[in-house]
């Protein structure tokens, strides 16, 4: 585990995409391409992204669309070698402090059921399962199981 005040969490900017678009390559079978995040930073009002960051390097990363008083999680992501330091539940926990400073009343995510760390962090932090997305991956055509928590 890294002790908390050796991470700093802000707000993601254009300077990070870089980054961001590198972690995403290395987490994510389908990631997200560059120009993904560009949109998200500059076309979408909703979008709100936040990095972490230890020793000047960015760890990890987690974005969500905030739709009247909703929060959806779009995207999050730990770089392989700062995995199982609780930076995921840290930063889960920002986000959903994040939601709630922009008056989200409740967030939801979907999920890979063969991914038991982070559903087991999910449910950790009141996360319930409400449904399943089928075959909503298209990578192996996966289902997604659907949570919500009630911030």
């Amino acid at each position: 585990m890294i002790p908390p005040n050796e991470l700093e969490y802000r707000f993601m900017t254009m300077a990070d995409v870089g980054a961001v678009t590198e972690l995403e390559r290395l987490s994510f079978s389908t990631p997200w391409p560059h120009d993904a995040f560009v949109n998200e930073l500059t076309k979408n009002p909703n979008a709100r992204y936040v990095v972490a960051i230890h020793q000047n390097r960015i760890v990890a990363y987690c974005g969500m669309w905030i739709i009247i008083d909703e929060a959806h999680i779009t995207n999050v992501a730990v770089h392989p070698l700062y995995r199982g330091k609780k930076i995921g539940l840290s930063l889960m926990i920002k986000m959903m402090n994040v939601a709630r400073m922009f008056h989200a009343k409740s967030m939801t995510l979907e999920v890979r059921p063969s991914n038991t760390v982070a559903r087991n962090m999910y449910t950790k932090l009141g996360f319930r399962e409400h449904g399943v997305r089928k075959r909503y991956y298209s990578d192996n055509n996966e289902d997604a199981i659907i949570m919500w928590v009630t911030l």
